[in-house]
């Protein structure tokens, strides 16, 4: 019998123990539990190999690559998500993910740094003025109708002026000295109407009041104790609350009396915020025009954050023209004409982008494209111009 034991044990081959991997010597142990390292992680406490104490560069390497996933994949992403409209989107709808940027990360990077930018391209300048009450309307310091007329047409022949040397210049201007004159007409108008009637015998002149800075309702000057603004079917609390936002506003409607630009940076600064608020309904949108494609509701908000992030790209790189434009070619020029043509190319490139992407994305024939596509802009546009407003009164009340 031990004869049979000794064959029986020398017939059984001795499986050595499994050999750690080569770089498990070179990476050591875990600071923390002392187990052996296999990567980045260590596989026992989930402790990170890298800490901060190494080198400064290699930190700015891992914080660039977390925020922008900056490698390979941002040039992959940036490319296509300007000249190729969908391409991103179905590449995510056929599972190549990896190779590219996230895109909430794309988005929400996009929008931080174009809006950014924005802030540091535009001006309201020292022409812009906030009013606040009748005292700072058109033509409201003007106490006879040969006034009003006067100043109507002193504005109209600035603008004029402008339409004339600047506007073939400037994609939209011509667009917005349209809109600015008539505003310019109808207040003059509604002035020498006011004017012509006769007020009350002993009657104080509307514009004599003074509401400098102030904020009006019910035609008074808002005051929390004597002409608070309330809302009747709201409680105490809620009110109160109101008219504190209130003064926090008339508090900084003085403050960009002084420095339009105020105004400018807390819009811009609230932005990026409007546009994630909305993109939810963006998708929610785009799930009813297409209902019948059975898509999930997740597939239109990729849909809407690829959208957004190529507005975003889009604009940015007219901000960049824009500056270029004025730092190389202030005077105009050849260069000058050139820079102009690049910030066409974008602005007509926006809408054809959109649509394109649309028709791509969801494959229906372009006749219902372009009605969906219709409806959606209009829709869209119905929103952010709701969101603008928001936009605004939160602007002026944490500026």
């Amino acid at each position: 019998m031990p004869a049979q034991d000794d064959t029986d044990t020398a017939a059984t081959p001795q499986v050595p123990p499994p050999m750690p991997p080569a770089s498990t010597s070179a990476r050591g142990s875990c600071g923390n539990c002392g187990a052996p390292l296999l990567g980045e992680y260590c596989y026992a406490c989930g402790q990170p190999v890298k800490g901060l104490v190494r080198h400064f560069g290699s930190i700015l390497g891992d914080f660039a690559d977390t925020v922008l996933n900056w490698d390979s994949r941002l040039p992959r992403t940036l490319w296509p998500l300007l000249v190729r409209p969908a391409f991103l989107t179905r590449e995510y709808f056929a599972g190549r993910r990896v190779r590219y940027v996230s895109p909430v990360r794309l988005f929400v990077t996009l929008a931080i740094v174009t809006f950014f930018v924005a802030q540091l391209m535009l001006s309201f300048g020292d022409n812009f003025h906030i009013g606040t009450g009748p005292d700072k309307a058109n033509f409201s310091g003007a106490d006879t109708v040969e006034e009003v007329i006067q100043q109507r047409d002193e504005a109209l022949d600035g603008l004029a002026k402008a339409r004339k040397q600047d506007a073939e210049d400037v994609p939209g201007l011509a667009g917005g000295l349209g809109i600015a004159e008539k505003a310019i007409r109808d207040s003059a108008d509604a002035r020498i109407a006011e004017l012509k009637k006769k007020p009350a015998k002993g009657a104080k002149p509307a514009h004599d009041e003074d509401y400098d800075g102030q904020l009006v309702f019910n035609g008074k000057a808002w005051d929390a104790k004597s002409n608070p603004l309330t809302v009747s079917w709201w409680p105490d609390f809620a009110n109160r609350w109101l008219n504190s936002q209130v003064g926090r506003a008339q508090a900084n409607i003085k403050r960009m009396q002084d420095d339009p630009d105020l105004l400018k940076n807390a819009i811009l600064s609230a932005v990026p915020s409007t546009l994630f608020v909305m993109m939810p309904v963006f998708a929610l949108m785009l799930l009813v025009l297409y209902v019948f494609k059975r898509r999930l509701y997740m597939e239109h908000l990729l849909v809407a954050l690829h959208s957004h992030a190529f507005l975003c790209l889009a604009l940015l790189l007219m901000f960049l023209t824009m500056a270029l434009q004025g730092w190389l070619a202030p005077d105009g020029g050849a260069l000058h004409g050139f820079f102009t043509w690049i910030e066409v190319a974008l602005w007509v490139w926006m809408p054809l982008y959109l649509l394109l992407m649309q028709k791509r994305v969801y494959g229906q024939g372009w006749l219902m494209t372009l009605l969906k596509y219709s409806i959606l802009g209009f829709c869209y546009i119905f929103l952010l111009s709701f969101g603008a407003v928001f936009t605004v009164m939160f602007a002026l009340v944490y500026a």
